[in-house]
């Protein structure tokens, strides 16, 4: 008898009331019905509680859709950290819809080509960047997507370019709209786009089931707990923030929205609200350290915070200590949904001196906790590299936070996920412990 006919598939098959799929929107809905007072995000003096953010996002996914926004249609957002930017990782797939949320450091050239390639029908601009956006609307050569303004009152500059603003759509929106969940979960919830350093940037989609499975992720690398207090130092477009607005959500944390790197800023709102925790790469911390009037490290209060971008060098790792901040070397890439490994650290660690701590830290790691596999292959035999440090191959992704492929390019999908493994293209070393 065939495994597939064996007494345990007979008559168990998946139904609604034991299968549902996966998807960051359950995140939602259930920290809004449980904290449904609690503080979801804090900017410039705006507060939002879990229940006003998931009634914002139901009524603007319910415009989205009666605006004829619908299954398989892209909304793309050029914002920076601002409420609206976290809220539409919501609304955006509550409306059946793939979010496109566009590099807020794009030259006009490059914005037409995404919003072409990834056929957006709407798009969110915020003030700051109305002229690039209204010049690549300008270069492009397909149909033209919506522009919805979303103004900032702390942002004296830009004007509108759009038909509507953000904050209309929403009030008109439905508060009772249930939304449109996946039909399965590996439907694609986002579209972001490599760096493009050789040609035009490759259209990375991710899925459902992956947003849920690496926010989930997020909590167990970073030890964020319940109620954790996240700043916004990531830029949100960058890999969906890491995924982070769908883990504050599942962990029924705070936002703290920030809209531009500012020292001064982050010290104010680390001590105002009590950060436990934030992400950045090396550059944003090395300012940090580096910033005049930056506070002593205090027994009394620590943030964790997730490193990437680069190796970290030693005096960053150490340097951030003195400040109070954490930091723990995350590894990843758009198509692993930013961090998918982490260098998990051993007890023991913190008993070294600093320069020796630092230098482990420096590792890539190990899988994210719900990410199958990370290692080094050698290319040409797929087999992994000896655990001597000195070996150089290729760092390989395999799991359920790995992209579905690239939009419209089969071929380069296919060579990225040859062999059963996701190709990186980065070199590196495997040493003693698989790190």
């Amino acid at each position: 008898m065939s495994t597939a006919q064996g007494p345990y598939s007979i008559g168990l098959d998946k139904t609604p009331a034991n299968f549902v799929a996966l998807s960051p929107l359950s995140f939602l809905e259930r920290t809004a019905n449980i904290y449904p007072n609690h503080t979801s995000a804090v900017y410039e003096g705006r507060h939002f509680t879990w229940a006003e953010t998931r009634d914002r996002c139901r009524r603007f996914a319910s415009w989205l859709v009666r605006r004829g926004i619908g299954r398989g249609d892209t909304v793309a957002a050029m914002l920076p950290n601002i409420p609206a930017m976290n809220e539409v990782h919501f609304a955006v797939p509550m409306a059946g819809a793939v979010l496109n949320a566009l590099n807020i450091r794009l030259d006009a050239a490059s914005i037409a080509f995404q919003l072409d390639h990834g056929g957006a029908k709407i798009i969110l601009v915020d003030p700051e960047f109305s002229a690039v956006v209204a010049e690549a609307l300008k270069l492009m050569y397909g149909p033209k997507p919506q522009v919805i303004d979303v103004d900032d009152p702390t942002f004296p500059g830009g004007k509108r370019i759009g038909e509507l603003e953000y904050e209309y759509a929403v009030a008109s929106g439905d508060p009772g709209f249930v939304g449109v969940r996946p039909q399965d979960e590996w439907d694609a919830i986002a579209l972001g786009y490599t760096s493009g350093t050789t040609g035009n940037p490759k259209g990375v989609v991710t899925h459902h089931r992956g947003a849920y499975l690496n926010a989930v992720s997020n909590i167990l690398a970073a030890n964020l707990g319940q109620h954790p207090v996240y700043l916004w130092t990531l830029p949100m477009f960058h890999c969906n923030g890491w995924c982070f607005p769908w883990t504050m959500a599942a962990a029924a944390g705070i936002n703290v929205c920030l809209r531009k790197v500012d020292p001064a800023k982050i010290f104010e709102l680390i001590a105002r609200h009590g950060v436990t925790h934030m992400a950045g790469a090396p550059i944003v911390y090395n300012t940090l350290i580096n910033a005049a009037g930056a506070p002593k490290a205090s027994a009394a209060h620590k943030v964790v915070g997730l490193i990437a971008g680069a190796a970290p060098p030693v005096a960053v790792l150490a340097g951030a200590e003195n400040i109070g901040i954490k930091l723990t070397h995350v590894y990843g890439l758009t198509e692993v949904y930013g961090p998918a490994a982490v260098c998990a650290e051993q007890p023991g660690w913190d008993d070294l001196p600093v320069a020796e701590r630092a230098q482990l830290k420096r590792r890539q790691g190990v899988p994210y906790p719900l990410q199958e596999a990370v290692t080094v292959l050698d290319p040409e035999t797929m087999i992994e590299v000896p655990r001597d440090g000195e070996t150089i191959g290729e760092v390989m992704f395999r799991g359920n936070i790995v992209m579905k492929g690239y939009l419209k390019n089969e071929k380069a999908t296919k060579e990225a996920l040859a062999g059963g493994w996701f190709h990186t293209g980065d070199l590196g070393v495997l040493d003693e412990h698989g790190y």
